[in-house]
């Protein structure tokens, strides 16, 4: 940095003279994941997901470096602006949000940023996602939820993460 926070003695009218410490986190050495959730299909009550748990368990495997929650018009103010405040990118679509999911699952894979695709859906309309995102070279991890998570999806990606489990359970590789 040119200037040093110590050398400045005031920012201006009505602002403040003191200068608090800056918190940065941590980058990690581990992969670059870049995250994409199915809101209408993941972010249900009757699953009762976290979308803090699903950060956190990516953040075990690495850095997550793109967050999107696609939403269709029906989700509520308060659901968006939850997301919006946990740090996730959120992109409400009109009508269905597979063609938006793919758009966006294919921009992660084409980022030379990202080696790792997670996509949390239970729907088994992505598999073709998942096998291009392999021909590129992406690992791919699959999040989601029974009843309805797709075995294709299953079987496809590198990882899954069963969101609703015991920790006792084993995960798959």
């Amino acid at each position: 940095m040119p200037l040093e926070w110590k050398k400045i003695t005031g920012v201006g009218r009505g602002l403040t003279k003191s200068v608090g410490k800056i918190a940065k986190r941590k980058k990690k050495v581990g992969k670059k994941i870049g995250l994409i959730i199915d809101g209408p299909n993941i972010l249900r009550k009757e699953f009762g997901v976290n979308m803090e748990h699903i950060a956190d368990i990516l953040n075990d495997i690495g850095d997550i470096r793109i967050a999107k929650v696609i939403l269709n018009q029906y989700a509520s103010q308060g659901l968006i602006e939850a997301i919006a405040n946990q740090g996730f990118e959120v992109i409400v679509v009109a009508g269905d949000t597979d063609v938006m999911m793919g758009m966006i699952s294919m921009e992660l894979i084409y980022n030379e940023n990202i080696d790792t695709v997670a996509l949390a859906t239970r729907d088994a309309d992505f598999l073709p996602i998942i096998n291009k995102a392999k021909e590129y070279g992406k690992e791919t991890i699959i999040i989601g939820m029974d009843p309805g998570f797709s075995a294709a999806l299953q079987n496809a990606a590198d990882y899954v993460v069963k969101m609703g489990e015991s920790k006792d359970e084993e995960l798959e590789e």
